[in-house]
Formats: structure tokens, C-alpha cells, sequence
């Protein structure tokens, strides 16, 4: 059983078990208000799926790719609650979540905000029913999308991340031997905010 947590695009939490599918799902689309929500939205999850932390077996982050403010949100919190329950920290990227379960060529892109896109190619599934990814994430501007993207390969724009889709992937990726995802935030871009190189000059 395990707690999933997702603010790559706007803020999912879940509690989801490998036998008996998504149990509690708590989401918010507001896709810049995830610390004030996340928190809330894990005791909602805990309380509607009725099990007790000491029954999880992890925590899963989802990666990314997603905007450097948003998403370190969720993969602190999701590192937050690991540690103090004394549970594992089970990485995984966001566009794969969203590509479980989808057929044939494609490709998932998301909000990267500035004019920018996210994207990842995927072909799949392969015979456990998981996304193949091929390419990505990477990052292209919204209007060089449909260049940027392979021969044959429709696209998926996508909206939000389900934190029940994200646990479900960590839990058949557990299931069939596979590897997760590097313990390493997708931001593929410098965050928005920066430390100046030097001392600020001072006139007077």
C-alpha cells in the first residue's frame, strides 16, 4: 500500500494498494497554491481510505517534469512524510503516470509555462501493460511541438497528474521486477528565481 503525491501541473494525493486499485484521491488544479493544499489533501486521503500509516509500505514522488517552485513541493513533502514514518521514498515521473494505460504511438506534453511545453514520446504498452517511454521528458516551445514530435505519434496534452495513476504505476513497476524512476527532480530548466553571482554593489 502506498501514499502517492504528485505537483507537477496542479496537486494529487492518493492512497492506492497493488490488489485493490486507488483508494482515496484528493486533487487540486490550482497549479500555484500546492504548499497551502498538499498537506490538507494527505490527511483527506489517510482519512477517507481509513488505513493507518503504519501500513504503507512507501511514499511515492512524482518527478516531474515539471516547474521548479510546484513540483519541489510535492517531492519535499512526499521526502517529508517518508521519513518521519520510517517508510521509503518510491520515485517516479509524472508523464509516465499519465501515459499508463494509453495504446500505440504518443506523445504526453504539459505546461511548462513561458511559452514552453514538456513532452515525452512513449511506444506501448509492452507486455505488462506499462508505457515505454522512447524519448523526453524534454522541453520545446508550445508552437514547435508538432515539429518536435516523432512520425506517427499522436499527442496528449495534458492538464493534471492522478496521484492514483502514479501509484498504481509504482506499484506494477514493484510487481514485475522493474526499475523506478532516479531520485532526481525533471526540472529541465534553472528555477525562476536565482542567487545573484556576486556582493550587490552599493552608491551613495
Amino acid at each position: 500500500m502506498l501514499l502517492a503525491i504528485d505537483t507537477s501541473l496542479g496537486t494529487s494525493v492518493a492512497v492506492v494498494d497493488n490488489a485493490a486499485g486507488i483508494i482515496a484521491e484528493h486533487s487540486s488544479d490550482d497549479t500555484r497554491g500546492h504548499a497551502e493544499i498538499v498537506g490538507t489533501l494527505i490527511a483527506a486521503c489517510l482519512a477517507d481510505s481509513g488505513i493507518p500509516v503504519s501500513a504503507l509500505s512507501g511514499v511515492v514522488a512524482g518527478m516531474g517534469p515539471g516547474p521548479f517552485t510546484g513540483l519541489r513541493v510535492g517531492i519535499a513533502a512526499a521526502r517529508a512524510f517518508a521519513f518521519g514514518a520510517g517508510k521509503i521514498v518510491v520515485p517516479i515521473v509524472s508523464h509516465d503516470a499519465i501515459a499508463l494505460g494509453e495504446e500505440g504511438r504518443f506523445v504526453v506534453a504539459t505546461d511548462a509555462r513561458r511559452g514552453e511545453l514538456y513532452w515525452s514520446a512513449y511506444e506501448g504498452p509492452d507486455a505488462a501493460a506499462l508505457p515505454v517511454r522512447t524519448h523526453g521528458p524534454a522541453l520545446v516551445k508550445a508552437g514547435e511541438l508538432e515539429s518536435a514530435v516523432p512520425a506517427g505519434h499522436r499527442i496528449i496534452r495534458a492538464t493534471r497528474v492522478s496521484a492514483g495513476d502514479l501509484g498504481m504505476l509504482a506499484e506494477a513497476l514493484y510487481a514485475n521486477g522493474r526499475p523506478f524512476a532516479a531520485d532526481e527532480p525533471l526540472y529541465l530548466r534553472s528555477p525562476d528565481v536565482t542567487l545573484s553571482a556576486g556582493p550587490k554593489r552599493v552608491t551613495g
